[in-house]
């Protein structure tokens, strides 16, 4: 059995901030009169999914069963993603949750000539309601007791859906239930996630969030990996640095894993296939070196591409399968 073999057939409840990735593609061959700004021609519209919905992806493309659960609006955005984008990707919406007081998150980015000209964010960021807090609770609990959940993943964007309460209610639900768990945080809820098993944030969050300076050096990582371990009781850290690789200890010292040159298009979405992988990976039992390879291969698979994509797995078993001939 394969790596990736051995990581598949898991089903892996996705909780956090759902968004829709909108392009705007067109060509520029002129500046505006009106103002120093190029005038872009629109060709076509694409509509991805983004955030946590890009996290199902992954998994989706790892051989494993995903399940979304999150708030998003009752508005136009909101139509669209459950009866227009999820179904063609094949995802489903029972996990997701109409709310009447947000929108749904919707990233606008204007390219033109393949060049990201513009982003515009449309979103609503402040924490769910009691109410809402209720009901996401009660959808989690009602999946976990329909489904074998083998992972929780929770991913923050600092959408205002994993709030302080949510999250320490998903980890102590799932660690009654022996269910791993892991985070990728943002900085509001940068110290929430106590006791979960498996922390990945990346190299510019943890030090917004650490009270001393963090180089890329291996003794000044472990000291940040300590840290976080003392404050949050966590299993795993998994500290991404970038085009550099990534940092990951299992509590008894960790190391730095580098990633090999690519020709890089565009970061986005990198952090979503990397906790994808990490989790499905520690979870399924894989060693810190397997996970950590996988990890770097995957997320700088995805850095390749333009635009927010989840992993191809035949592409990875292939890379795979030359690092370690």
């Amino acid at each position: 059995m394969s790596i990736l073999q051995k990581i598949g057939n898991q089903n892996v409840l996705i909780v956090g901030d759902v968004m829709i990735d909108r392009y705007l593609q067109g060509t520029v061959s002129r500046i505006s009169p009106e103002a120093p700004v190029p005038v872009v021609l629109h060709k076509e519209t694409e509509d991805r999914l983004g955030g946590a919905a890009n996290v199902a992806l992954n998994v989706q493309a790892l051989g494993s069963r995903p399940i979304l659960c999150s708030v998003i609006g009752s508005d136009p955005d909101g139509n669209k993603l459950i009866n227009e984008i999820l179904p063609r990707t094949g995802l489903e919406s029972f996990g997701l949750i109409r709310s009447s007081e947000r929108r749904t998150t919707v990233k606008t980015r204007v390219l033109g000539n393949q060049q990201q000209m513009i982003r515009i964010d449309s979103e609503d960021t402040h924490p769910l309601s009691e109410q809402e807090t209720h009901l996401l609770l009660h959808k989690v609990k009602e999946l976990l007791d329909k489904y074998p959940i083998h992972v929780i993943i929770l991913q923050d964007y600092n959408k205002g859906v994993l709030t302080e309460t949510l999250i320490q209610a998903i980890i102590s639900e799932a660690k009654h239930r022996w269910i791993f768990t892991a985070a990728d945080p943002k900085k509001a809820n940068f110290f929430a996630f106590v006791g979960v098993d498996l922390f990945k944030p990346n190299l510019k969050e943890v030090r917004e969030s650490t009270p001393f300076p963090i180089t890329t050096t291996d003794e000044s990582l472990q000291k940040a990996a300590d840290y976080l371990h003392e404050k949050l009781n966590n299993q795993y850290t998994m500290l991404t640095l970038s085009e550099k690789g990534l940092f990951l200890d299992g509590g008894a010292g960790g190391k730095c894993y580098p990633t090999t040159p690519r020709n890089i298009s565009d970061v986005s979405g990198a952090g979503d296939t990397v906790i994808s992988i990490a989790a499905m990976g520690l979870a399924a039992g894989l060693d810190l070196e397997a996970v950590a390879l996988l990890s770097n291969l995957a997320g700088g698979q995805v850095c390749e591409l333009p635009g927010v994509v989840p992993v191809d797995r035949v592409r990875l078993e292939k890379e795979l399968d030359c690092a370690n001939a």
